[in-house]
């Protein structure tokens, strides 16, 4: 084996202070503002989840000034995050960066001069095999999450990297059609109970299919959201020249009108 050669990558490079900057201002709204004293990590869940998805929508419609704004928002809970970490004496900033900066090192070994290359996956894998909870389950360390898509997604990713998958895409579609075909069986049978778990196994089947067409499914539901939102207020628009109201035109009208923009779009 060839001996690692050494690393002409510079070292890491030392801060410049910005970012300590954002964790003092939070430092500072703590020690002066009653609302910021209170907050926990719980609390501040939503804000983080919230502060993420705008993050994505300012990617998604391609505003790099939007995308800076949401950028701060999101660097202030992260921020929030890690001084109540240290204010509980769970952790601190060193921790948090040092932690990150092993991380990075362990997955880029030729980067660093550490030994050959090898894939992210490879590398994640490894480091799952170090922290794998007490019952031994490959899937023992995907937490479930707010986003049921994502999770689904992480899950069925996890237990694809020991070979339980689909060969491609077209098998999981044919699970799909299966799946539609079950929930079509069980709205006949007006059964709520059967019918949630048969719309349960459709979504877990199309994420599969999203993942196999490497579609990440939080994404795609994000876009098609945002399709029909624009589409819906173009109904709107057009139904309201036209002199329509849209509790009393009528699908068949309003259908026709949706037909239309999506012409135009295409």
């Amino acid at each position: 084996m060839n001996e690692p050669q050494a690393a002409t990558t510079p070292p890491f490079p030392p801060a410049a202070g910005h970012l300590d900057d954002a964790l003092q201002l939070v430092e500072f709204l703590r020690a002066g503002c009653p609302w910021d004293a209170v907050q926990t990590h719980q609390s501040l869940r939503r804000y983080l989840l919230e502060e993420t998805h705008e993050v994505i929508d300012a990617i998604d419609a391609g505003d790099d000034r939007a995308l800076s704004d949401e950028l701060g928002d999101l660097l202030l809970n992260l921020a929030f995050q890690i001084i109540i970490g240290e204010e509980r004496g769970a952790f601190d900033r060193v921790m948090v960066v040092n932690g990150l900066k092993a991380k990075m090192r362990r997955r880029h070994p030729a980067l660093y001069g550490d030994g050959e290359a090898v894939s992210w996956d490879a590398a994640k894998a490894a480091e799952r095999g170090e922290s794998i909870r007490d019952d031994g389950s490959i899937l023992s360390d995907v937490l479930p999450g707010t986003d049921s898509l994502a999770h689904a997604h992480r899950i069925q990713a996890r237990a694809a990297s020991v070979g339980f998958d689909w060969p491609d895409a077209y098998g999981a579609l044919a699970k799909v059609r299966e799946e539609v075909d079950e929930v079509a069986d069980e709205l006949e049978a007006a059964d709520p109970a059967r019918l949630e778990d048969e719309l349960g196994d459709l979504l877990f089947a199309v994420v599969n299919l999203a993942r196999l067409g490497g579609v990440h499914p939080s994404t795609a539901l994000s876009r098609a959201s945002t399709k029909f939102e624009r589409r819906f207020r173009g109904v709107e628009k057009r139904a309201a020249g036209r002199g329509l109201t849209l509790e009393t035109a009528g699908l068949e009208a309003l259908d026709a009108i949706w037909d239309e923009i999506k012409r135009e779009e295409r």
